[in-house]
């Protein structure tokens, strides 16, 4: 039985855009200095976002990139998240579903941006494809299937449990799920595509190991 969720705001993942996120950690590194950073941005036709999740980029793709450092270009070191999708969820303890109302306001914000597409009320199914669809994208960039796929309890603590997919490169992990937004109440989920250096967590768990696949998601893409 499909589980509902108040809202799904998404803009489907291209080959392109995870190209570009990928070759982010080997890009030509760029200063931190603001006139640096804006011709980067420029060149790339990417904008500063602040609305949407606080001192982050708007791409070219019109997703929305953020990093823990502050610049993605040339680093690294760094975790870099791009947003592709964000889901308001049914708070399974509210048996009268009176949050409703009351994020509608973000999710809106998520909705005014060029090619994203909106569903309300939506379903952890709709979820799933939009998840599946960005799976066929990473897998077509990197020409491998992912090396995990787990239905992961890691995403925000409220609403349904959805997939993650696991990729490696040599040097990163590429995880694509749900992720908490760390917005306001907590409530609203990111579907994103993470690029994180393995070092965060080396070593991958076997594919039956649930609770270890979970850590080493959030060990990936917790800061």
């Amino acid at each position: 039985m499909a589980i509902p969720v108040h809202a799904l705001v998404h803009r489907p993942l291209t080959v392109q855009a995870v190209a570009e996120l990928v070759a982010l950690p080997t890009a030509p590194q760029v200063p931190d200095d603001s006139d640096a950073m804006t011709e980067e941005m420029r060149r790339r036709g990417w904008e500063w976002e602040h609305q949407l999740v606080c001192d982050s980029f708007r791409t070219a793709h019109q997703h929305v990139v953020c990093d823990e450092y502050g610049n993605p270009f040339g680093n690294a070191g760094s975790r870099t998240f791009l947003v592709f999708g964000e889901v308001y969820p049914v708070d399974p303890s509210d048996e009268d579903m009176r949050n409703g109302p009351w994020l509608y306001g973000y999710i809106e914000g998520w909705e005014q941006v060029p090619g994203w597409v909106s569903r309300r009320p939506s379903t952890d199914e709709d979820c799933e494809a939009v998840l599946a669809q960005a799976a066929q994208a990473v897998t077509e960039h990197l020409g491998e299937a992912p090396e995990r796929t787990t239905a992961s309890s890691y995403t925000a603590g409220i609403g349904p449990e959805l997939t993650h997919r696991i990729w490696r490169t040599p040097t990163h992990a590429l995880i694509l799920g749900p992720t908490a937004d760390n917005g306001p109440y907590g409530y609203l989920t990111h579907l994103q595509l993470s690029s994180t250096p393995l070092t965060c967590a080396p070593d991958l768990p076997p594919a039956g190991d649930k609770v270890g696949l979970d850590r080493w998601i959030a060990a990936h893409t917790d800061w």
